[in-house]
């Protein structure tokens, strides 16, 4: 791959109520504008990871795993006093199977250990699995951003520092365009301009959480119901300001990011990077090793006749 474009930021139905994106609708409308690849980086889950591996090879598509992660800012052991006030994202790819099986282990964790309003990772834990991901900054929601809004542009910069230093030319900072929500652009803005102080490399991505531009309305209701608000609530939570979080063309992205070619250049790149292979279609048993000298049958035995004496 070495000219086009990729997208590598993509809920699909298994972003539960936000996600609305069909995987063979996406795959179909990926081909059709010619992508080689595709990504898949549900909310805190890996849910669909399978289904949309399989699906893809199947349609001759190179699939890239990833997840949007939930990252608490100091501890994911930590409890939220309230939902949103600790459950920053982070936008994580597999490069290869390595890296897959650590994002295994990511949401397992995060889901077993971190859960508080959502599954949470810290990046304590992302430096114990680092090994095989590909990690950019992120949306809005991100740490980095809020602290960039919040005004402590300082200490965005000693975070995104850390990253950098843990994940190296794997890290990447993430530049969308989303023309109806102002913060969107000048997150951009802020972002090409720590790009050049930090040598941190720019990708561009659309927060697609559709296929196609008409469905904003029925994601929309989605919102509502995660929510548990009416649709003519105006105060809640709701992307059909901006209807544009569908899979753009490449033609639309290339001209989104005009002045940025080494964004949309660099998710070539990063497809490039991603081969991740996973082995399906195999049988994988458990070792269960039994004492010297006797068999699983007599070991199954033994446990049956103390399991009937316990209980009756």
């Amino acid at each position: 791959m070495s000219s086009g474009f990729v997208h590598l930021h993509v809920h699909t139905e298994f972003s539960l109520l936000d996600g609305l994106s069909k995987i063979p609708l996406l795959m179909e409308r990926a081909k059709c504008y010619h992508q080689p690849a595709i990504a898949m980086t549900d909310h805190g889950n890996m849910h669909g990871a399978i289904h949309f591996y399989n699906y893809a090879r199947e349609k001759g598509l190179k699939p890239i795993i990833g997840m949007e992660a939930y990252v608490a800012a100091h501890s994911r052991l930590e409890k939220q006093p309230r939902m949103g006030a600790d459950q920053f994202h982070l936008l994580l790819l597999s490069k290869n199977y390595a890296g897959y099986k650590n994002l295994m282990k990511l949401t397992s964790t995060a889901h077993l250990d971190g859960f508080s309003y959502k599954p949470r990772i810290d990046f304590d834990l992302l430096k114990e699995h680092h090994e095989g991901l590909i990690v950019t900054s992120g949306c809005l929601a991100s740490e980095f951003s809020q602290l960039i809004m919040e005004n402590k542009r300082d200490e965005a910069i000693q975070k995104l520092k850390k990253y950098h230093n843990l994940f190296g030319d794997d890290f990447y900072l993430e530049i969308q365009a989303h023309p109806h929500i102002k913060e969107v652009g000048e997150m951009a803005k802020e972002m090409v301009k720590i790009s050049k102080e930090l040598g941190i490399p720019l990708v561009a991505t659309n927060d697609v959480h559709y296929v196609d531009a008409d469905d904003a309305e029925a994601q929309d209701v989605l919102l509502a119901v995660q929510t548990r608000k009416v649709v003519s609530d105006k105060n809640r939570m709701s992307m059909i300001d901006s209807p544009d979080f569908y899979l753009r063309s490449t033609e639309e992205m290339t001209q989104l990011f005009l002045q940025y070619p080494d964004a949309i250049a660099n998710t070539m790149k990063i497809a490039d990077q991603c081969n991740t292979e996973i082995p399906v279609g195999n049988w994988i048993l458990p070792n269960y090793p039994i004492p010297e000298g006797q068999t699983y049958d007599s070991v199954f035995r033994k446990m049956a006749k103390d399991g009937l004496v316990k209980r009756f």
